[in-house]
């Protein structure tokens, strides 16, 4: 069931936002698949009482990742391989510049079909996801970013044979 009208807020205090990703090329079994930590983000819920309209707004620091776990590989993730990923996405990947997301169109009820535009260092592009409430007040949503749709090539190690699939998961969990 959606949240009665009125304007929601979640973050770190009540939710999570995690990156997932997974790894790919000849020596993917070398590798570890991530899940990210977003640890700085806000994120708003407009609901218009009688209008129907919704809205969603979302905000994180591209400087807050920290790898919260590397799932396979041959050898455990350990602190040091943590701070050099956390590093590499500091400086090479995110640049430690704010990511956005305003929709446009938000349609639905307790299941609902979210449009609107991702913008990711300095590159604006449309994306869509369903935003799903449960009757506890839980809301969760799930996307699929590409990073080459935003000019990203994909991390890559030892001449490309381990790298990172060009798409990620972004996961959302939060009690409004």
């Amino acid at each position: 069931m959606p949240p009665a009208p009125g304007t929601y807020t979640f973050g770190p205090h009540n939710g999570e936002l995690l990156v997932h990703t997974r790894r790919s090329g000849t020596v993917a079994v070398a590798g570890h698949d991530l899940v990210i930590e977003v640890t700085s983000w806000s994120g708003t819920l407009q609901r218009d009482d009688g209008s129907d309209t919704t809205a969603v707004a979302l905000s994180a620091d591209g400087g807050s990742l920290r790898v919260r776990e590397g799932r396979g590989g041959i050898q455990p993730l350990g602190e040091d391989d943590k701070a050099s990923i956390k590093q590499s996405i500091d400086d090479d990947v995110l640049k430690r510049r704010t990511i956005s997301f305003r929709s446009r169109s938000v349609r639905g009820g307790s299941v609902m079909t979210v449009e609107g535009d991702l913008e990711l260092l300095g590159v604006s592009r449309p994306i869509a996801f369903e935003l799903e409430f449960a009757d506890d007040g839980r809301l969760s949503a799930r996307a699929t970013v590409k990073q080459t749709d935003f000019g990203l090539k994909p991390y890559s190690i030892l001449f490309g044979t381990l790298k990172v699939s060009d798409e990620v998961e972004v996961t959302l969990k939060a009690k409004v």
